[in-house]
């Protein structure tokens, strides 16, 4: 049995793969449309839960391109790392670093380490849907019921998850309030009212009688 081959889509395949998924297409039609298996597009897609992934930035602090380009050609001209961070206003450590992972002094280039440093960046999150089953069943509850997705905002979410937090398990009950629950625990506890009791409590009539009235002489 020969080995399948493996498929890439390239970046605009990809934009109109989530444009035709967000229109209501289904997975074999998506398919269809770059002659491809369904299976194909199901991996795409299923990386980040059904959801489209937001359009990835540069931050404004990390090394760009023409950073890396000024670091390559002052090694070939044998200037020290030092002084490279200095002229580029950065910490001498953020260039040994960059030096460091990219093949040292000798081998650094601009364009690969650009491309490196572009991959490490890349962090694939689940999102909440995919990784909280209750909070999934909650929202395909509401779309069953024809609800929009604004509708199901986080205020509805969240009033909806407090409600049957018994049904929940232990451990997302514990994470509905920021000290794990023991703020939660405070309210309710306070607001049960507490029943003193001065004698042996043998039962409800003897709890009536110690409430009754007494009578009037």
């Amino acid at each position: 049995m020969g080995r399948r081959t493996r498929i890439y889509y390239t970046e605009s395949q990809r934009a109109l793969m989530w444009e035709r998924w967000k229109a209501g297409w289904t997975l074999h039609q998506i398919g269809h449309l770059f002659d491809r298996p369904h299976t194909s597009v199901h991996n795409v897609l299923s990386r980040t839960g059904g959801i489209r992934p937001p359009e990835r930035r540069r931050s404004s602090s990390t090394l760009s391109l023409s950073d890396r380009e000024e670091i390559s050609r002052s090694l070939a001209s044998g200037e020290s790392l030092r002084s490279i961070a200095a002229r580029m206003r950065r910490a001498p450590s953020t260039v040994s670093r960059e030096v460091k992972r990219n093949g040292g002094r000798e081998g650094y280039r601009a364009t690969p380490a650009d491309g490196a440093a572009w991959e490490r960046a890349l962090r694939p999150k689940r999102c909440k849907l995919a990784d909280n089953r209750a909070l999934a069943s909650l929202v395909a509850d509401k779309l069953r019921l024809r609800w929009s997705p604004e509708q199901i905002d986080s205020q509805t979410v969240v009033k909806a998850l407090i409600k049957n937090a018994g049904k929940l398990p232990q451990e997302l009950y514990k994470s509905l309030t920021w000290d794990r629950g023991t703020e939660m625990h405070g309210h309710t506890t306070s607001a049960i009212p507490r029943v003193r009791h001065f004698g042996p409590f043998t039962g409800p009539a003897e709890c009536n009688r110690a409430t009754a009235k007494p009578e009037a002489a």
